[in-house]
């Protein structure tokens, strides 16, 4: 049938219901490209274009460049970090929120790169005198002068899907290049998995050595977890679950997992079980 005839037998269809029809199968499949939906469903490319348009507007999918991807996909390591600061918008403005609570005005904290440290930057606009060590290249934008005493950024080689760097944690502060040794009273660390067997993971082997570091070198770890990372393991072991303080997500884990953080000592923060503002360990039960 060529597009022409294609377009004319769409047409005879409600739009809305080919629209519908359009969001179930980009939420089947996950990912998607333009061409691969105007064969699926016997139309044009530019017709696809319109519908795709439309349902981003409307908040059904996410549209990328020569596609379209399901806001409920787990993220991927190609995904750039522009579609995945849509995807489980919600749920990472719900963690940096609760994260936000775990930190004290006048603390040094440590955030890696990513989508979910950047909802929680945006969720320390309140506080004063912190300083912030990250190596994500977009978190400084994120960050009030107001909030800020000392603001670092790790140096080393650039990932450009996720805008950050990965290296060792090294800020010289001398010609020489010497190691200050840095501390961190909290680190938060966004991870892609968490197992009740295998502990914290990522997809990239750099970015899981230098989130082991970040934990090793703060007073308090809170890992960020939303719960599509929920039983779920990744290629590169960050850390076993005891090595974290908090669990911070959007949703109670399910029960095995929940048993096996709560045996690892790991408190799980989530809406209706919330820390205290600024919470430190001296105020845990």
């Amino acid at each position: 049938m060529s597009a022409s005839g294609s377009d004319a037998a769409a047409s005879r269809r409600l739009p809305a219901g080919r629209k519908a029809e359009l969001a179930a199968y980009v939420a089947e499949v996950g990912e998607v490209t333009v061409a691969r939906l105007a064969e699926h469903f016997e139309v044009s490319a530019d017709t696809i274009r319109r519908d795709l348009d439309q349902l981003d507007a409307d908040g059904v999918l996410i549209r990328t460049h020569g596609g379209a991807v399901s806001p409920v996909a787990l993220p991927r390591p190609e995904f750039g970090l522009d579609v995945r600061l849509r995807l489980h918008a919600d749920a990472k403005e719900t963690i940096g929120r609760l994260a936000a609570g775990l930190v004290h005005d006048g603390d040094a904290l440590m955030l890696n790169a990513g989508t979910t440290t950047l909802a929680v930057a945006r969720n320390l606009r309140e506080r004063h005198d912190l300083t912030i060590a990250t190596n994500s290249l977009r978190l400084p934008a994120e960050v009030s002068p107001t909030m800020i005493r000392d603001l670092y950024v790790f140096g080393g080689s650039v990932r450009l899907t996720a805008q950050g760097t990965v290296g060792p944690l090294q800020i010289p502060v001398s010609a020489s290049g010497g190691d200050p040794g840095i501390r961190a009273d909290l680190a938060l660390v966004a991870v892609g998995a968490v197992d009740g067997a295998s502990g914290y993971s990522t997809s990239n082997l750099a970015e899981a050595a230098m989130m082991a570091e970040m934990m090793a070198r703060a007073t308090r770890v809170a890992v960020l977890a939303d719960a599509s990372k929920f039983g779920r393991r990744l290629f590169a072991q960050i850390a076993e679950l005891d090595q974290a303080d908090y669990l911070v997500t959007d949703a109670a884990p399910p029960e095995p997992l929940a048993i096996a953080l709560e045996r690892a000592g790991v408190r799980v923060l989530h809406p209706g079980q919330e820390p205290a503002s600024g919470e430190g360990p001296q105020d845990r039960a």
